[in-house]
């Protein structure tokens, strides 16, 4: 059947190719660049792709969409480009030669598993096994919110697309296998910022002062509290600080003081609502203190839900390259993910990539020490290729 041998062409492909696949990995990781700012990174890619039947389209802003194929069934692929600021800690010969800036979250492997993906795809055209259309998003900035996946979408990436699909690193899971879920992945995500502002004074006289840092203290204690039970506690709500500052003496009151966080949930629905009972809880918590709070609410992205066919889809190209045993089922996080913007306008799914190395340490994303097996770009290059030719013949 013509799937079967589009499969063996993909196999040959990435295995033609995987030395090369494998030093592009390493020269991403050497040289990340942070989002918006992903200009030597497309280059790359448009080095491996050029020339290969892909049409490729530059996008300003960043980014790069490729397509290639005819028909009307049209298939799109996601990748994102950007790194973090974050040093690299792994020391190996291939560690970022950028000072505070690392591939800490695995889209070197989603970048370079796209690029073997379309190097496969080119050649199941070439050789007439490719019945419909694919296209190619490498998307930058997701790290920021409400992230890159807007800037494609306003492009025209997803306008007639059937299915979109994705794949994200997973470090805990062995390479060789994917995490797969049929409805929400990941849930939504947004940024707080408070900038809180009073009277000041000497800490022996507090009753002269708006005591600012007791009011920053019930802040960050209670407005997680209290959410909790204002909100549907099947949302699943998280308020975690990453940043509180004020004062810079033990016997001053500050008159200033900032409270930075995320707020986080699985649940579209109270998504939706979070924004405006944040605000008022905040302003109800701190007026007994007389300070003033200043919110700043930056929406971020909606839950991941990977669609019923699209999952299922991409767990026969799985199968197809791994085996029945090849995925496994995976949990709802509280992370964040742009892709769910493309899941809010047409079907896909989204997967997780295993990259831990068997046997060997469990690492964690948005850490300086995330180390991949290097064999996950060639299998995630496998899937999504593999996804794509069964979404295009699917009917």
């Amino acid at each position: 059947m013509p799937e079967t041998d589009a499969t063996r062409v993909i196999d040959t492909v990435v295995d033609k190719y995987a030395d090369q696949l494998i030093e592009l990995r390493r020269d991403l990781h050497a040289h990340p660049e942070l989002s918006w700012a992903e200009t030597r990174t497309t280059d790359r890619v448009v080095e491996h792709l050029d020339g290969t039947g892909w049409s490729l389209v530059r996008l300003e802003g960043g980014g790069l969409i490729a397509e290639l194929g005819a028909g009307d069934r049209l298939v799109a692929l996601r990748a994102d480009l950007d790194a973090l600021p974050i040093d690299d800690l792994t020391k190996d010969p291939w560690s970022s030669t950028v000072p505070g800036v690392a591939h800490a979250c695995g889209h070197d492997v989603h970048t370079t598993g796209l690029v073997g993906a379309g190097l496969a795809l080119a050649e199941v055209h070439h050789r007439g096994l490719l019945h419909g259309r694919v296209r190619l998003l490498f998307q930058p900035a997701e790290e920021v919110m409400p992230g890159g996946a807007l800037h494609l979408i306003s492009a025209g990436a997803l306008d007639g697309v059937a299915h979109v699909f994705g794949l994200h690193c997973d470090p805990s899971l062995d390479v060789g296998r994917v995490g797969l879920r049929e409805g929400p992945l990941t849930g939504a995500a947004d940024h707080l910022t408070v900038r809180l502002a009073g009277k000041g004074g000497h800490t022996s006289r507090p009753h002269l002062t708006e005591d600012l840092t007791f009011a920053i203290g019930k802040l960050v204690t209670e407005l997680p509290a209290i959410l909790s039970r204002r909100l549907d506690p099947r949302a699943g709500v998280s308020v975690v600080w990453g940043m509180v500052r004020a004062g810079s003496a033990p016997n001053v009151i500050p008159h200033a003081g900032l409270v930075s966080g995320t707020v986080r949930m699985l649940d579209a629905v109270a998504w939706a609502d979070a924004e405006h009972l944040v605000r008022q809880l905040i302003s109800q918590i701190v007026s007994p203190y007389g300070v003033t709070a200043e919110v700043t609410y930056q929406r971020g992205v909606p839950p991941v839900v990977n669609g019923s066919e699209s999952t299922r889809l991409l767990g026969e190209a799985v199968e197809r390259v791994l085996g029945p045993h090849g995925h496994v089922s995976t949990s709802q996080s509280l992370g964040g993910e742009d892709f769910g913007w493309f899941l809010d306008r047409v079907p896909g799914a989204m997967a997780r990539l295993g990259t831990r190395s068997p046997g060997g340490t469990t690492y964690d994303l948005h850490q300086g020490n995330l180390r991949v097996h290097e064999g996950a770009s060639l299998i995630g290059a496998r899937v999504l290729a593999g996804a794509a030719i069964g979404a295009v013949t699917d009917r």
